[in-house]
């Protein structure tokens, strides 16, 4: 028995110390929440998909050219300071800003389970993502919302074996799942903070 989230890396393994959020883990969970797209299986969603991905291999870049001054979030976003483009803190700032928008409809879904994915996923838009949005980005996430799989497919889905085994309970899926959504929701959190404290954004 392998659900989703037990074959991805989990926000709440992620290493969180007085010297900041692990990076590589925490892309490493970033790439796994990007799959949850996958799941939802519609190509409206394929534009946040591409922007999550985009704005992981910024900082991954960052993280590459410059292992020992970005072993954190934090130490990365601080060395890259100093620079003309600030190209991984940007990349991060959005990718924060996707991770918090998948993260809070997700929690919507489990907070309300008689409500359908295209709800959930809206009213999360609405706070997250929509006000740094123009006309036409916001048109093509209207459409990614309306385009949200029916919520029993998608709960399915996720308690679903990759291996073809046996799905977890559905028990099990939500004890993981809010786990995941609530070490995820920290970190946004504390990133954010973080921006807005050090005067990061751009």
């Amino acid at each position: 028995m392998a659900p989703y989230l037990e074959t991805v890396k989990s926000f709440a393994d992620v290493p969180v110390t007085d010297a900041g959020v692990d990076t590589l883990a925490f892309l490493e969970a970033s790439e796994g929440l990007v799959g949850i797209f996958d799941l939802l299986g519609s190509s409206a969603f394929a534009v946040v998909q591409s922007d999550l991905k985009g704005n992981i291999a910024k900082v991954r870049a960052r993280y590459d050219a410059a292992p020992s001054q970005s072993a954190t979030l934090e130490q990365l976003v601080e060395n890259e300071k100093g620079e003309k483009k600030r190209t991984a803190t940007e990349g991060l700032m959005w990718l924060l800003r996707g991770l918090s928008f998948t993260c809070k409809a997700l929690q919507n879904a489990q907070l309300k389970k008689d409500e359908e994915l295209s709800v959930a996923f809206t009213k999360s838009y609405e706070v997250t993502l929509k006000k740094f949005h123009n006309f036409v980005v916001k048109g093509v996430f209207s459409l990614a919302m309306k385009a949200c799989p029916y919520r029993a497919d998608f709960y399915k889905k996720l308690a679903a074996d990759p291996a073809k085994g046996a799905s977890a309970s559905q028990d099990v899926v939500n004890e993981e799942l809010d786990k995941w959504l609530a070490a995820l929701s920290d970190i946004v959190t504390r990133m954010e903070t973080f921006y807005e404290q050090g005067n990061h954004k751009l």
